[in-house]
């Protein structure tokens, strides 16, 4: 019976090594790695099955924010500017002011890049009305292009590691639960 348990925690652990993108061998993926992801160009704006697509011209078009924040993975702190997330998304169609505020903490983000990783912000972690931090969708790092990171890219400045930030970002879905 113990022989039996061992290799079935033994599958167990491989499968899930596997589906974590490592191999049944024991070989993980660096943390945070990606699969190898198309260039960002645009990015697609869902607010409540209202789709929008913007071009990188219409993002650096809106008022800019700039945050400066430190990036754990390469030990440096960078300068993004961008268009606060809270601004696109108060501009095509959500409500932030007061009568939308009860909406917004019953909301969340669905934030994804050209290579589909994606991660989840609450509706509150965006407003700077109830969250220390700043998301941006920025568009240059220290005055520069993004490089690698694609045309676009949502930086938090709350975030202790840029786990959430998402490189090569192409859509942003806002769904509220009723």
């Amino acid at each position: 019976m113990k022989a039996i348990r061992w290799v079935n925690y033994a599958m167990i652990a491989a499968i899930g090594v596997m589906l974590s993108g490592g191999s049944a061998q024991g070989q993980t993926m660096p943390e945070h790695a990606h699969a190898k992801a198309t260039l960002s160009t645009s990015l697609t704006l869902d607010v409540e099955g209202r789709a929008t697509t913007l071009s990188v011209a219409e993002l650096r078009a809106l008022p800019q924010k700039t945050v400066i924040v430190h990036n754990a993975h390469t030990n440096t702190d960078e300068t993004y500017s961008g268009v606060a997330l809270s601004d696109l998304l108060a501009k095509y169609g959500a409500a932030f002011d007061k009568q939308g505020q009860k909406r917004i903490l019953h909301s969340y983000l669905r934030v994804e890049g050209t290579d589909h990783y994606f991660v989840v912000y609450s509706g509150a972690e965006i407003q700077g009305a109830v969250h220390n931090g700043d998301v941006i969708v920025a568009t240059t790092v220290n005055g520069k292009d993004l490089g690698d990171d694609g045309e676009i890219k949502l930086v938090a400045s709350g975030d202790k590691k840029p786990m959430r930030w998402v490189r090569n970002l192409a859509k942003i879905a806002l769904v509220t639960v009723n």
